[in-house]
């Protein structure tokens, strides 16, 4: 038996003994506990903070002691206020009376609420009568959360609450926080020094599987596309500007694909125990990484070979290439709306940018579509888009930290949060030619500015409030009237 499953097992083992001992004494017995996914997951994300790819499967993949619908909620309110409880109460009046009791005065049996305010820097957990624990687990689950959303990491934090709450909603006795603690000191305190290796182990293994999985899907796309790949790269027309650059990229492939294939054998040779240190994680992030990176340039040599050539299929490859563009188009009103940026000449380049460039983007998939200009012609206007939203955002980017930063080091705080949200925002941009033969990171999509601004805000309120927390608020403020369902919020 390898040595930490030895520890984990030795453990578990040790605590389950002093459990039952005592609950001997106490002359109970354990019963068994269920486990069960959320039967459903509701998301009103309003905010514009989450991202749902991560945040699905995370939640999907939670395992509650009761079957358990689990509704998501993010508020874009206000600095300095203190309304999330009836945000949410609203919210649900509003859009989702299923979220209530028959009677409208708690909250729908069976239900979990998470739901966080950025601006406000309040986090918020609401339940049915069926699902309520203490005040101070409530206190528990919003503290789960409160490092990572002070870091502005929205998505992660939003999970970390959903697990706590999973862990804490209609938890036997027998796996409460005192009743653990109780037997941790009986055990003594090699066990908690025991537990804390094993926990450590445990969670390295959780990020290598996740890695692994990552890997392993992005590899296995790329190995079964490969003789197609090969094909297409033949094909390309290397007079072409785009054509050439995307052969570059393509003349590593191969020496990438071993690496990765060598990487891949690496991974999988890695035992349960070698999989527990941390050096041997980075090995299954670095695959997974690479992996990725093989997926989307294969395809993105495969577009290039069929925009370019005019192959079958070809129309759909061009959207493919406009499809972030159309999507920034859509965002910036959104962004333009908001009423700090109102009176701004930067919000006026963008506005003037988002008429023009709208219908010329329309014109240009029309011209392209009906051969008036060629694919690499049409690439090069489609670039130019690109790049000239990319400088109005960094404009207003700096008019905006401008606004809200007082001094100096506020400024560097929001300036890093709206780099670090553009940095981020890379793995989720589609796979184009641009993006490929540019750099991933060129262009600036509205969805990183608006993400970026809101964290960089949060970021500066956060520095100028003296406590990192405040106490639990309960009430649903005069416009819940008599509403009493369970829940409470609390500041990050």
């Amino acid at each position: 038996m390898e040595s930490e499953g030895t520890d984990l097992g030795n453990m578990k083992k040790l605590l389950a003994a002093l459990a039952l001992a005592t609950m001997t004494l106490l002359g109970v017995a354990p019963a068994a506990t269920a486990s069960a996914p959320p039967t459903d997951i509701v998301v009103e994300d309003a905010a514009g903070i989450l991202y749902l790819p991560q945040l699905m499967p995370a939640v999907q993949g939670t395992k509650f002691h009761e079957p358990t619908k689990v509704a998501i909620v993010t508020i874009a309110g206000q600095t300095g206020t203190d309304q999330l409880n009836s945000d949410v109460l609203a919210l649900a009046r509003d859009k989702h009376p299923e979220w209530l009791s028959e009677d409208k005065q708690k909250w729908a049996d069976g239900l979990f609420i998470f739901a966080v305010d950025p601006m406000a820097r309040k986090v918020g957990t609401y339940m049915g009568e069926d699902r309520k624990v203490s005040l101070s687990k409530q206190e528990a689950i919003q503290e789960s959360t409160k490092d990572l959303f002070r870091e502005a990491q929205w998505t992660d934090g939003t999970i970390a609450g959903v697990e706590k709450a999973a862990k804490l909603m209609n938890q036997p006795w027998y796996q409460s926080a005192g009743f653990i603690i109780f037997t941790c000191v009986t055990g003594g305190i090699a066990a908690l020094g025991f537990g804390t290796r094993a926990v450590i182990r445990s969670n390295n293994r959780k990020k290598a599987a996740a890695n692994l999985k990552r890997g392993d899907a992005g590899f296995a796309s790329v190995s079964l596309d490969l003789p197609v790949t090969e094909l297409n790269a033949k094909t390309i027309p290397q007079q072409s500007t785009y054509g050439a650059l995307v052969l570059e990229k393509y003349r590593n492939f191969s020496t990438l694909y071993n690496e990765a294939n060598e990487l891949n054998q690496q991974s999988h040779a890695f035992s349960k125990k070698d999989l527990s240190k941390a050096a041997n994680v980075q090995v299954t992030a670095k695959y997974a990484d690479l992996s990725e990176e093989l997926d989307r340039l294969d395809d993105v040599i495969a577009d290039t070979n069929t925009l370019l050539n005019k192959y079958q299929g070809w129309g759909a490859a061009w959207d493919r290439q406009t499809e972030a563009l159309a999507d920034d188009m859509a965002r910036l009103p959104e962004l333009l709306a908001k009423p700090e940026a109102q009176g701004q000449p930067s919000t006026a380049a963008l506005a003037s940018f988002q008429a023009l460039r709208t219908q010329g983007l329309q014109r240009l998939s029309a011209d392209v579509q009906a051969g008036v200009i060629t694919p690499d012609a049409a690439l090069d206007e489609l670039r130019n888009i690109h790049v000239e939203l990319t400088n109005l955002l960094q404009q207003h980017s700096e008019a905006m930290i401008n606004l809200y930063a007082k001094t100096s080091s506020e400024r560097t705080s929001m300036q890093q949060a709206m780099d670090r949200s553009r940095r981020d925002d890379i793995d989720r941009r589609p796979a184009t030619i641009l993006g490929s033969v540019s750099g991933w990171n060129m262009f600036y999509p509205v969805h990183a500015f608006n993400t970026g601004y809101i964290s960089g805000q949060s970021a500066v309120n956060s520095s100028r409030s003296s406590a990192s927390s405040g106490g639990s608020s309960t009430g649903y403020g005069s416009s819940g009237g008599s509403f009493s369902g369970s829940g409470s919020s609390s500041s990050f």
